[in-house]
């Protein structure tokens, strides 16, 4: 039986993915978590083999939630769940000690795969994650993607630029016509894309990087 644990700041996921596993019958859901603190608080008393780890949440991102589960747990296996497509921020993911990254508009049979692959040692990928990484190694790199970052969307593009003119959360909600929440998980997207710590991290690779053009 292998034992998976499920990580997603969303109730919909989680209960999806459950759903999605509750039939198969060498896979159990040993637990889930809303957010990367609970996470490393409850996956040792789980048992878990196998972690099912969302990428962009609040507080403890994906990320470094699999950096710090890791290091504690090295023999746990993690599978990257995101709808990023970046191939800089698979990437990452994988750097940092995920086996398998699917996106999350995968059927059940890649999802499967992926749990079984990865506790059985091996690494996975689904399609459209493989096809990805693959353009990004035969492209010819350019001073943008010198380094993997990705390209920001159209209004990533217009937060970063009112956080380059210093504006407040709530300045650059109101000059965009968009909510508060809206500015901080565009703000989230950026930080998690570009591998940057904090605000100050991110102002800096903008401009060494350019991502504001």
């Amino acid at each position: 039986m292998i034992r998976v644990f499920i990580v997603d700041d969303h109730k919909m996921v989680i209960e999806g993915l459950e759903l999605l596993l509750q039939n198969e019958a060498e896979i159990e859901v040993v637990g889930t978590a809303l957010n990367g603190e609970d996470a490393i608080q409850r996956i040792p008393e789980t048992q878990a083999d196998v972690v099912l780890l969302d990428i962009n949440m609040p507080g403890l991102n994906g990320i470094d939630t699999c950096k710090k589960l890791l290091k504690q747990h090295p023999e746990l296996k993690v599978i990257a769940i995101s709808m990023h497509k970046e191939s800089s921020l698979i990437k990452l993911m994988l750097s940092n000690g995920a086996k398998g990254y699917v996106l999350k508009n995968a059927g059940q049979e890649d999802v499967v795969k992926a749990i079984t692959k990865v506790y059985e040692g091996k690494s996975y990928l689904d399609a459209d994650v493989n096809e990805i990484v693959m353009n990004s190694i035969l492209q010819q790199p350019s001073k943008q993607n010198s380094n993997n970052f990705p390209t920001l969307s159209r209004r990533e593009k217009e937060v970063l630029i009112c956080i380059l003119d210093e504006f407040t959360t709530q300045e650059i909600a109101d000059k965009l016509n968009i909510s508060f929440g809206t500015v901080e998980t565009h703000r989230r997207n950026m930080l998690i894309k570009t591998g940057a710590r904090n605000t100050a991290g991110l102002v800096r690779i903008a401009l060494e990087y350019e991502l504001h053009k």
